[in-house]
């Protein structure tokens, strides 16, 4: 009895190694990620601290969200449809990011690579410009 639970617990850490060997070599290594086609995401520059606490956005609140991204409030594109985009600042290339912080209030395109984790959007910032329509995706 005692060499057949022996045998039964050796053979099911054998199976549970095997899936996890497996499981990892599905799994990309550190910076090894498959890079999505860019993608261009036109709505509001809002500061997000403003518009998630209190809805704040708009041309009343210019002043308010130029002020609080100057001094580090992350930046969001607020599309026509409500979904809000994470801006991160491309690491290759900061300018198109910098040129948004004078933007808030405005309409903007913004492309770059989309992302999604944990219920969050977010686009690598590697174009920007003023745009000439709130048609956002």
């Amino acid at each position: 009895m005692k060499r057949l639970t022996v045998l039964a617990v050796s053979l099911a850490l054998s199976v549970a190694a095997l899936q996890a060997s497996a499981q990892q070599a599905h799994q990309p290594k550190a910076g090894e990620h498959k890079k999505a086609a860019p993608q261009t995401i036109t709505g509001e520059l809002v500061d997000t601290g403003c518009y998630l606490g209190h809805a704040a956005r708009g041309a009343k609140h210019v002043g308010c969200a130029t002020k609080c991204i100057a001094q580090g409030m992350p930046m969001g594109v607020l599309t026509s449809k409500g979904t809000l985009y994470l801006l991160t600042m491309n690491h290759d290339n900061a300018d198109p990011y910098n040129q948004l912080k004078e933007m808030a209030g405005k309409t903007v395109s913004v492309t770059g690579t989309v992302m999604a984790r944990g219920g969050m959007k977010g686009i690598d910032v590697s174009e920007s410009r003023p745009a000439t329509s709130a048609a956002g995706k």
